[in-house]
């Protein structure tokens, strides 16, 4: 591995951003992490942990917590964003101009903009100017990589030198990184698997059993890719860890909050009432109403999605929205 030691910069603190900062602090490089809360940052920097999101992790004495953003990214080499996907507009939007420009911007969170339909990768270009853009994407719960726990991860860049670098940054001896040239997929991979995550929590939570899972984790595999298809993604990306990988994790794991507010909901909470009772951003809902629209728009065949869609913004009774999809026109097991 590459001994270069880095300034890198995180937008964000969660238990992502904390993860992550770990891992970089621990691999030698200069870290810095923004939050917008001032106390969250005093507090932060003084307890060395992050008591709401990783309680369990100690955070490295020599990590610099600001809630001053220019200061923050103005001398770093490599940004890297942690904060939800609704949000990075508004963050980008804060940092003064010179600051953003010929930089290394890595997205580590996972969705697609309301309204814009939009990928990270969109909103970066049209926000910051001149900057090399990569996606970390994999099954990755926050919760392990704090922990050190064995995790393999894909970097998806356009420009194989900059990859190369960003590998290099973050590999360890628990952190295992691939490189990758679709971007594109990478970020489908990651955002629509959540999508398939809250229905596999709704399906348990309503009783349904292992085959209805397994079918749904299939199912929802084939209608990402043919999303991605369309968007000019290869389909490769999505059997690799960014894809079927990050949906196996999503959609079975006591640490995915997707799964939970799916089970939540499948219990019969309202989505509003699922998110409170999470306390975290749960991208998968947000991601679920972009994607219905992007279906929509390129005249992909998403019945997974559309059904989310109906059960979230409609109130669907989940059951009957299964039956729906399970009764729908025969066809051939192809994309």
């Amino acid at each position: 591995m590459n001994n270069l030691k880095r300034r890198i910069t995180l937008l964000g603190g969660g238990s992502w951003g904390t993860a992550l900062s770990r891992l970089l602090s621990e691999n030698g490089h200069q870290v810095t992490v923004w939050l917008r809360d001032e106390e969250q940052c005093r507090l932060l920097s003084t307890e060395r942990v992050n008591k709401k999101y990783l309680p369990e992790v100690r955070i490295p004495e020599n990590i610099v917590f600001t809630p001053d953003i220019d200061e923050a990214v103005k001398n770093a080499e490599i940004i890297l964003i942690v904060t939800p996907t609704q949000m990075i507009r508004g963050v980008l939007r804060q940092i003064s101009p010179e600051y953003k420009k010929d930089k290394i911007i890595v997205n580590a969170s996972k969705g697609i903009e309301i309204g814009t339909m939009y990928l990270v990768s969109d909103i970066v270009k049209e926000e910051t100017s001149n900057c090399i853009f990569a996606a970390l994407s994999g099954p990755s719960h926050a919760e392990e990589v704090g922990l050190s726990l064995p995790t393999a991860i894909t970097i998806a860049c356009d420009n194989k030198g900059v990859a190369e670098e960003i590998q290099d940054a973050f590999m360890s001896t628990y952190f295992r990184v691939y490189t990758n040239d679709d971007v594109i997929g990478a970020e489908l991979g990651g955002a629509l698997k959540n999508i398939i995550a809250l229905g596999a929590g709704i399906s348990d939570g309503v009783g349904y059993g292992d085959n209805a899972k397994a079918a749904l984790m299939n199912r929802g595999i084939v209608e990402i890719a043919r999303l991605g298809i369309a968007m000019g993604a290869d389909v490769h990306t999505f059997y690799g860890l960014s894809g079927i990988g990050d949906l196996i994790v999503t959609c079975t794991s006591k640490h995915s909050r997707n799964w939970n507010a799916g089970y939540l909901i499948g219990q019969g909470l309202s989505k509003n009432d699922a998110v409170k009772k999470i306390g975290m951003v749960v991208e998968g809902i947000p991601t679920t109403y972009a994607a219905y629209e992007l279906s929509k728009k390129l005249n992909v065949e998403m019945p997974i999605t559309t059904a989310m869609y109906d059960v979230l913004e409609n109130n669907a009774d989940v059951k009957e929205t299964v039956n729906k999809l399970m009764l729908r026109d025969k066809k051939e097991e192809k994309l």
